[in-house]
């Protein structure tokens, strides 16, 4: 497309879905893209089709995301280096937030680990694999039981006053904690499993919109759940002729302007799919009776 073009929201839908400032200067689209899926079974190794998860990577550039979130584990350091492979040198627009602070050494074994010198091993890791000299958005993956949370986030202040990190997030975690957190650094964002059928968060969702703090809700169609046919979403979907993925990440997107989703997929026609929601509007009725349709409990149909 050349510089003199009018961008459309056909061509990048993901600009339908307003901006967030995460930390107060950094902005993103706020329908993001979450790279777990594009790794091996399992969220272990490489992928069975590398050129697809590569395609998927730009493709989601294309359609406006400036806001693509990883970890560490996923692969484990697969999905970090796909994403330079597929996107670096990256535009000037993108922010990439990844997640550390878990020791995986197989696929069933997840322990999480705290201490500074492993999180300062970490962020060293994901620097070299993302190709770069500051990590926009880094992000503690689970608190270790066995550390103080104020160690672990102080360890992180000083990769930041080093110049290794911008902006520090937290990720399952309960206000208390986000607030032991904040008494050691700003907070920019949050990063907890959330969705309309799931809503056991909603008092961190209200409290991250107050205190200008990202939430990013991590599973927001239910590990894709909320898309199957049947579903609880399919008659509202159909009524307003979208799918039901559309209508649940539509409904995030309108529950909070501090809400940034990251549906995360390996297909191109999921991404294009999910990455449309962002046009979709909701009225006040639309949201209640999405709602509604959850109250008898977390059932989906």
């Amino acid at each position: 497309m050349s510089s003199t073009t009018p961008v459309t929201p056909h061509d990048r839908p993901v600009l339908g879905s307003g901006i967030f400032q995460i930390g107060g200067d950094l902005p993103v689209c706020r329908l993001g893209f979450g790279a777990m899926r594009i790794v091996g079974p399992g969220v272990w190794g490489p992928p069975a089709d590398r050129e697809n998860s590569l395609r998927v990577l730009r493709r989601a550039v294309e359609l406006g995301v400036t806001l693509i979130d990883t970890a560490e584990v996923y692969g484990p350091h697969v999905s970090e280096e796909l994403i330079r492979e597929a996107l670096h040198p990256y535009p000037d627009d993108l922010v990439i937030a990844t997640k550390g602070g878990i020791h995986r050494p197989s696929e069933r074994e997840m322990t999480p680990n705290g201490h500074p010198e492993f999180l300062r091993a970490g962020v060293e890791g994901s620097l070299r694999r993302l190709g770069v000299e500051r990590i926009d958005v880094w992000q503690l993956h689970r608190i270790d039981p066995t550390v103080p949370v104020e160690e672990s986030v102080g360890a992180l202040t000083e990769l930041r006053a080093d110049g290794k990190v911008d902006k520090i997030g937290l990720s399952e975690v309960s206000l208390a904690e986000l607030q032991r957190a904040n008494q050691v650094a700003p907070i920019a964002t949050i990063q907890n499993c959330y969705s309309v059928a799931d809503r056991q968060h909603e008092p961190l969702v209200t409290y991250c919109e107050r205190a200008g703090i990202g939430f990013i809700p991590w599973f927001p169609l239910a590990t894709g759940r909320l898309a199957e046919p049947g579903g609880l979403l399919e008659p509202i979907a159909e009524r307003l002729g979208v799918t039901a993925s559309q209508l649940a990440l539509a409904w995030l997107l309108q529950r909070s302007p501090a809400v940034l989703p990251i549906p995360g997929t390996g297909s191109l026609a999921h991404l294009e799919e999910n990455c449309a929601s962002a046009t979709v509007s909701l009225s006040a009725d639309d949201m209640e009776a999405i709602e509604k349709s959850f109250l008898g409990g977390p059932g989906l149909g």
